[in-house]
């Protein structure tokens, strides 16, 4: 008997259209040889208002690839039309999220799973929560010795705060960063909101900006460096697959860099020395277990190659499946099918939700 995988896209972030794109893939993958016989799908839409929409509507959505119109007199969404509420629910087997962003890959919707007691794929609550939040993921990164840029943690409470402390804010962050730097929300995905400051003019911009998307704020130093990205797939004994890398014309890799298409170059394996690029698959499932990641991580690193220095950027525990995704296509070229490497997430669940409840 086929499992049903409740295959959850969409979601309230900036990152909607992106969750559906991916969701495609992972869809056709599904319905892709062996896993045809294993896998029955059963599309859940939610809604940019929240809403959450599973069957034929949300079959729709996925085929067309957009969301839907916006509604013409869209109504008050309820509390409980911000939940599951729908008939097939009792069908699903395994949930599979592929939502970006905020209540998608920050442990919100995993906690509900969990409240569930359902199996779903990827990393769990805390995990989820740590590797959405740029702040305290590199305070897990600190403390499992992985070396990374310089960066300040800063609030929104200091930034919009009174005439006093705002200009002591940015002396404190030219002093011990310098120009240029990077200014990130700590909780949104997908380099939304981040901004490159190189002047004292810009640098205030991008501090009222990144405020204006999160309370939680990280400034760091800029570094020139290659990019250079991991995958990891696993759960308990996670294995890294073959390094790439991105290039790209823009002067830093923002949000329409990575989705629009010919805007960045992909590089599978990274022209890197053998031995740098064995330091970063280390380095990667050091991360992965930093943050009780599970599944599925993409980690991304600066190679500095002046001086041989690998530094940490961040680890993303729910990464892109698009068609220009490094994710899947890091894997691809590591050995691992795009099929197979859906079929392994998904066993991987269920593994982790067998051994979490026998504990």
């Amino acid at each position: 008997m086929a499992v049903t995988v409740g295959l959850v896209f969409g979601g309230c972030s900036g990152e909607h259209e992106v969750s559906i794109r991916s969701a495609q893939a992972i869809a056709q993958a599904l319905a892709s040889g062996t896993n045809s016989e294993k896998y029955a799908v059963l599309p859940v839409y939610i809604r940019k208002d929240g809403v959450w929409q599973a069957g034929e509507t949300a079959q729709a959505v996925l085929q067309a690839g957009v969301p839907p119109h916006a509604l013409a007199n869209p109504a008050v969404t309820t509390p409980s039309q911000r939940l599951p509420r729908f008939d097939q629910i009792d069908d699903v087997d395994i949930w599979f999220p592929v939502l970006h962003g905020p209540n998608g890959e920050d442990g919100t919707v995993q906690g509900l799973f969990t409240l569930m007691e359902q199996p779903f794929v990827a990393s769990g609550v805390l995990g989820s929560a740590l590797g959405m939040d740029k702040i305290a993921m590199k305070a897990a990164f600190a403390q499992a010795g992985l070396p990374q840029v310089a960066y300040l943690a800063v609030s929104r409470a200091e930034v919009w705060s009174n005439p006093c402390v705002f200009p002591k804010l940015c002396d404190r962050i030219e002093v011990e960063l310098g120009y240029p730097c990077f200014v990130k929300p700590a909780n949104l995905g997908s380099s939304v909101g981040i901004a490159k400051a190189t002047t004292r003019k810009e640098l205030e911009a991008a501090l009222d900006s990144a405020a204006s998307y999160d309370r939680r704020i990280i400034v760091e130093t800029g570094v020139v460096a290659r990019e250079v990205e991991c995958a990891v797939l696993g759960n308990d004994n996670p294995k890294a697959s073959l390094l790439g890398e991105i290039t790209f014309q823009s002067d830093f890799y923002d949000y329409d860099t990575k989705y629009t298409s010919g805007q960045s170059q992909h590089t599978i394996p990274a022209q890197v020395p053998a031995d740098v690029a064995r330091r970063i698959q280390a380095m990667a499932v050091r991360a992965f277990q930093a943050v009780d990641a599970a599944g599925i991580s993409r980690v991304d690193f600066f190679y500095v190659e002046a001086t041989g220095e690998v530094l940490i950027n961040e680890i993303n525990t729910l990464p892109g499946f698009t068609a220009t995704s490094m994710y899947p296509m890091m894997w691809e070229s590591s050995g691992v099918s795009f099929e197979e490497l859906v079929d392994t997430l998904i066993q991987l669940g269920f593994e982790r939700t067998a051994k979490e409840g026998s504990e």
